[in-house]
């Protein structure tokens, strides 16, 4: 019996199948189809721009946007990568050779605290020194392993990263010249109103661009500060500690902290007060104050998400999808409070 209903239903359960066989397909470059993606969003409004300006050549218009995004965005964080690397090798060999010894910062702390602390210490399980010392240095030896080890695959996979940014500058190319046609197109095909449509689309682009320009922004700032203050300390690998500071601001509150304030307490319980108190000062007057005023400015003001769900939308983004969960996260938090309130718009009945 091939009625049209049946008809319909094959129909769609075919369209799952074919749409999730295609999901399989890309998911192997689903890395540089996401930022292709992201980058395309972000400069779009550079692109209508030129477009303006080159008489609506769409080739050229896209060609030379791509080659702003690649002074711009690529070639700088790549040679970062690179000298982060090597510095990541450096202090893992240092790690090896004893050279640093995280165990015995953590014995000079320990002798210099006074006996109630060591006390209490006692009473919470936390005064087995040993048992810490072995701990501390085996975590930093295997952090400063694993960036070691991801310089040697990132050699090792050369060919796997030069096919995978190939493809993402390819695809940010035709994204470019194509956008604005490929996004009526699946407006058109989404089963929504046009109300609904209008709303969802402007809210996934406005997100991704708030998130990843603010947080880039802050995360180069908070990490760049932080990096100029170790080195002006003599911290060795100041370089690597200040990424790995703006790494970790790109959540929301805690951030660059949990690096330059263990640093910090160290300074104090050694006797190098000065460095202590500068660091410290720094780092809630500077660095902190980078994360209150830009990060509300520059993403929560756009994205009008609130600062505990942006938090905890990055740190569950990042867990599963690792580096590019910190847009994942938090568009798809944004998305899911967009439809829950189109959703109650929509229940509201009119009152008379």
């Amino acid at each position: 019996m091939n009625s049209v209903e049946l008809q319909q239903k094959t129909f769609l359960l075919l369209l799952v199948v074919v749409t999730l066989a295609f999901g399989w397909i890309l998911w192997p470059f689903y890395g540089a189809v996401f930022w292709g993606s992201v980058l395309a969003i972000i400069f779009t409004p550079f692109h209508r721009r030129l477009l303006a300006v080159m008489n609506q050549r769409q080739n050229l218009a896209a060609l030379t946007t791509l080659l702003l995004c690649l002074i711009i965005v690529i070639l700088p964080v790549t040679i970062m990568t690179i000298s982060l690397l090597q510095e990541g090798a450096l202090v893992y060999q240092g790690i090896r050779s004893g050279q640093l010894n995280f165990g015995a910062y953590f014995q000079q702390i320990m002798g210099a605290m006074p006996p109630w602390v060591i006390h209490l210490l006692d009473r919470l399980g936390l005064t087995n020194i040993s048992e810490l010392q072995d701990m501390l240095s085996t975590g930093a030896l295997q952090g400063s392993q694993f960036i070691a080890m991801h310089a040697l695959s990132i050699g090792q996979n050369a060919f796997e990263f030069v096919i995978s940014f190939g493809i993402m500058l390819y695809l940010l190319f035709f994204l470019l010249r194509d956008g604005a046609a490929l996004s009526i197109r699946i407006k058109h095909a989404m089963p929504l109103s046009m109300e609904h449509k209008r709303h969802l689309f402007s809210k996934f682009t406005t997100v991704i661009r708030a998130t990843v320009k603010g947080n880039v922004v802050v995360a180069a700032a908070q990490g760049t500060l932080g990096g100029i203050m170790f080195s002006f300390l003599g911290i060795q690998g100041a370089l690597l500690w200040g990424f790995v500071m703006a790494f970790l601001s790109l959540l929301p509150a805690v951030g660059a902290g949990l690096i330059w304030m263990p640093v910090a307490i160290y300074f104090l319980f050694t006797g190098a007060i000065w460095q202590g108190v500068t660091l410290i000062a720094f780092g809630v007057l500077v660095i902190g104050l980078v994360d209150n005023i830009l990060r509300p400015i520059l993403v929560g003001r756009d994205t009008k998400i609130p600062d505990y769900v942006i938090l905890i939308s990055t740190l569950g983004g990042m867990v599963l999808f690792g580096l590019n969960g910190f847009v994942i996260g938090p568009v798809i938090a944004a998305l899911f409070i967009a439809a829950w309130d189109l959703f109650s718009s929509s229940k509201e009945a009119p009152t008379d």
